[in-house]
């Protein structure tokens, strides 16, 4: 089998250098890059992505659609990293861990959508319990996230380091308007009927995500215990997903978002007090909730360790 040809499209931003420091000493794929002169050009875009076998898309949602409608040749596999298709029919949603036949469904894709880095946890979060029927697919769903800085781009890197960092907030909520862009993908892929309610923010730390969602027990047919079984039961075996030991949630104080960083893994617990029960979900933005998830796909549909 030949080494396959990867194509990352778009580089230079916050995700596509991080994908591209991954995969720029592996001996077992070639990358193609364009000529800086060239990476703006619509023609050369094109030729590039035409020419490989695997293109990775990390561009602005527009700029995303543009690429694969470039696309003639009918090998040329896509992981697309913006959110442009990943509630659009005929996508395969990059979530290896989010049920048993995901992995599998990536491996023959030749379209995956990325997941954004809240939906991530929000979804892993969600849909076992959905599934498993101990959360209503109509519950009033609340969604509490912060990010670090990185998450917005290279505009929040810029906004927190560059020359006029000392006027950067410590702590910015926004989506004030309640319609952010990943609500409807949370919805779609853990199995809502209702959107929830989501409330991002961002925090003067560069990477690095801790995501809450509250439970009001007297409203389900489920004990804290059990909802924590099901994770457990959903994830075990899982290489880049762990659900915490009830006892070892008990004893933790708080939440550190940076705790996984510069790690792949996507770490769940559930917390239990009264008739209240707390899902949390931390992990790196820019790993599991990124880039690691893109080569995570990528080793996937190159029949390599994912």
């Amino acid at each position: 089998m030949s080494t396959p040809l990867i194509f990352i499209d778009g580089d230079q931003g916050t995700t596509g250098l991080q994908i591209h420091q991954r995969l720029r000493h592996r001996t077992d794929l070639q990358l193609l890059r364009l000529d800086p002169r060239f990476r703006k050009d619509p023609h050369h875009r094109a030729e590039a992505i035409n020419a490989c076998d695997l293109a990775i898309l990390c561009l602005p949602d527009d700029a995303a659609r543009e690429a694969v409608a470039s696309i003639h040749n009918p090998s040329v596999r896509v992981i697309d990293a913006s959110s442009a298709h990943r509630t659009q029919a005929g996508w395969t949603y990059g979530f290896a861990e989010m049920g048993s036949a995901q992995a599998q469904a990536i491996r023959t894709a030749t379209r995956v959508s990325n997941p954004g880095c809240y939906p991530t946890g929000a979804i892993g979060l969600l849909r076992p319990l959905l599934q498993a029927g101990l959360l209503p697919v109509d519950y009033p769903i609340s969604i509490n996230a912060v990010s670090g800085y990185s998450g917005k781009g290279r505009a929040g890197v810029d906004e927190y380091e560059g020359e006029n960092a000392t006027q950067a907030p410590p702590f910015q909520v926004y989506g004030l308007g309640l319609a952010h862009k990943h609500v409807p993908e949370i919805a779609q892929h853990s199995g809502l009927l209702h959107r929830p309610v989501f409330v991002p923010a961002y925090g003067a730390f560069r990477q690095g995500i801790v995501l809450t969602i509250p439970l009001q027990l007297h409203l389900l047919k489920a004990s804290a215990q059990q909802l924590h079984q099901c994770l457990a039961d959903h994830y075990a075996g899982q290489r880049h997903v762990s659900v915490m030991p009830l006892a070892d949630s008990k004893a933790l104080a708080l939440l550190d978002p940076q705790v996984l960083n510069g790690t792949d893994d996507l770490r769940l617990m559930v917390f239990e007090h009264g008739q209240h029960v707390l899902l949390a979900a931390v992990f790196d933005n820019l790993g599991k909730g990124a880039a690691g998830a893109a080569v995570q796909n990528l080793n996937l549909m190159i029949n390599q360790t994912p």
